[in-house]
């Protein structure tokens, strides 16, 4: 067993399993989240009693709450999946979405056009409704990936992956591949300040945290020079600590 301790004003914890992959939180009457591990643990923060526990199909890896729909989104490496459960009623999985390729990982939602955003181990980047589990497009990666944010004010997806070492930037819009900006042999997590547009990479090799800035400029507009990222504070972090 696995003791998770929840930081909720003076926390609280409880025991799951195996060790923990994601845990997605929902702010709304009752608060709610989701310990994702060979099951989804679904906790009531405010009355800190586990309220259920659903099986998974395989081994879990990223999942995400969203507010609109009400939902957990939940990725299954094997079989490669996404499982969606009601947060209104997280006693069974609602549905299941096939995902046409291996290895299921990273996940992110765009809102407004409800595009699930799913990077799997096959170097792949697979986009499905979020509703229907129709997939809409397939896009090639520069690698195994890890951590994805998408920007829904610039309309962009990070991509964090570990070898080579690189951020692949993808325009949700056209959705291609606009930009590869290069971070550190190993950096397979980032972080992303939505308000500020900056995205921090986690480099391992050398113990730093490097931070860029989305300049949010048009591809069309600013060409970039000699391999630089004219989108990415010219593929060159602000700072590294």
């Amino acid at each position: 067993m696995t003791a998770v301790r929840f930081s909720v004003d003076d926390g609280f914890d409880f025991a799951v399993r195996c060790l923990l992959n994601g845990v997605p939180y929902r702010m709304a009457d009752p608060e709610e989240t989701i310990a994702v591990a060979a099951s989804a643990s679904i906790v009531d923060v405010e009355a800190r009693t586990l309220v259920a526990s659903v099986p998974m199909p395989g081994r879990t890896r990223w999942a995400l709450y969203t507010e609109r729909e009400d939902v957990f989104f939940i990725n299954i490496a094997d079989p490669p999946g996404i499982v969606m459960i009601d947060a209104s009623n997280p006693v069974k999985i609602a549905k299941t979405f096939e995902i046409p390729v291996a290895g299921p990982h990273g996940l992110d939602l765009d809102v407004e056009s409800q595009t699930l955003f799913c990077a799997c181990d096959a170097k792949r980047l697979v986009c499905l409704d979020a509703g229907s589990g129709r997939v809409s497009h397939e896009l090639a990666l520069s690698g195994t990936p890890d951590v994805i944010f998408f920007n829904a004010q610039r309309h962009r997806l990070y991509v964090a992956i570990g070898d080579p070492g690189v951020i692949n930037i993808v325009d949700t819009q056209r959705m291609g591949l606009i930009e590869t900006i290069k971070t550190e042999a190993g950096a397979h997590t980032i972080g992303f300040d939505a308000q500020r547009n900056k995205i921090y990479a986690f480099l391992p090799g050398t113990h730093r945290a490097a931070v860029y800035r989305d300049q949010g400029q048009s591809h069309a507009t600013h060409q970039g020079v000699g391999g630089r990222c004219p989108f990415i504070a010219n593929n060159r972090p602000e700072t590294s600590t």
